[in-house]
């Protein structure tokens, strides 16, 4: 099967998705099932996440964690998707990949107590502009036929995470203590200002030392991702530099109160860019037209010979020719 193109921000959400915090922000914000209460998220241990298919290609994208679940392991697969339009197929992608997950956990033989194989969660979080509309489960791709052959269907479900979705929610709170619902917020802003909140709120649940790394992780997706979506073509030279949340907050927050200006001086010198090219129109419309009006006043050319000799339609000749014996 082939391999999907990467997205070229992919791996500024994987580092993003590197950090516990957002796995555990993840499980607890968005899956709202019972056994996420018997996690032990202080056992999240990040999983390598390539494995090779038999065409050579890889996923090494995706993020893999595996965190106690009892006395078991439970692995968390988050395939991370930043495609325009809906795949009508993941459901097959994610079956093939949780089959190569598993033959890597034999290998290893890493069984729980009974011998088996351990449970795993298959989570798609999607960010697109459209709602997610493909099935949800490889069963639905497949013909169901009578006659006993439906036993032998696929059955495989995944956990869909449509951000778009989620935050268009009844239920959405803006003001829930998450990481991974503030990236959904951000992602989703409404404008610039609820964009500044959202990251000096983040600026206040990550101001502890051992969140440095996840900081730094937002400060790298913001400049690759965020930015360059919210702001196109606008020009941050010092961005580069900074390197902490709290500096990035407080840049925006100066810059941000200039952009309506930058953005009105753009549609100023757009709009006089059109008017010229308007005028260019204008100018060789009526050079046409003044062609047409001589070839009538000479009296030689029908009406669609000066048609066609001008590219006027013979309706634009006529109602010329009305003009000038008025």
């Amino acid at each position: 099967m082939a391999s999907q193109p990467h997205h070229p921000h992919d791996h500024s959400y994987k580092l993003l998705f590197s950090h516990p915090e957002m796995v555990r922000d993840l499980l607890t914000g968005f899956v709202k099932e019972a056994w996420v209460k018997r996690l032990d998220f202080s056992t999240l241990e990040k999983v390598s996440g390539s494995y090779i298919t038999e065409d050579l290609r890889d996923r090494e994208d995706d993020v893999i964690w595996r965190v106690r679940w009892g006395d078991d392991w439970l692995y968390v697969y988050l395939l991370l998707e930043f495609q325009s339009s809906v795949d009508r197929f993941m459901a097959v992608r994610v079956m093939t990949y949780l089959g190569l997950l598993y033959q890597d956990l034999i290998r290893q033989e890493a069984f729980t107590p009974n011998g088996k194989l351990p449970p795993v969660l298959p989570i798609v979080l999607y960010n697109g502009e459209k709602r997610w509309t493909a099935a949800q489960n490889v069963a639905d791709l497949v013909e169901q036929v009578p006659g006993g052959l439906e036993r032998y269907r696929p059955d495989l479900a995944y956990l869909l995470l449509d951000e778009g979705a989620v935050i268009s929610d009844p239920e959405w709170s803006d003001h829930m203590r998450n990481v991974a619902a503030a990236l959904f917020r951000l992602e989703h802003n409404r404008d610039e200002q609820d964009m500044l909140e959202v990251l000096g709120t983040l600026v206040e649940w990550l101001k502890a030392p051992e969140q440095t790394g996840l900081r730094r992780a937002f400060v790298v997706w913001i400049r690759r991702v965020l930015l360059p979506n919210r702001a196109p073509g606008m020009e941050l030279p010092e961005f580069n530099e900074l390197q902490d949340l709290h500096e990035v907050h407080d840049m925006l927050a100066e810059r941000i109160k200039q952009w309506p200006e930058r953005w009105e001086e753009k549609g100023r010198q757009e709009g006089r860019q059109e008017g010229r090219q308007e005028g260019r129109q204008e100018g060789e419309q009526r050079g046409i037209e003044k062609t047409a009006r001589n070839l009538i006043k000479l009296g030689v050319l029908s009406d669609e010979q000066i048609a066609e000799a001008t590219g006027l339609t013979v309706a634009d000749v006529e109602g010329l020719r009305e003009e000038d014996t008025q």
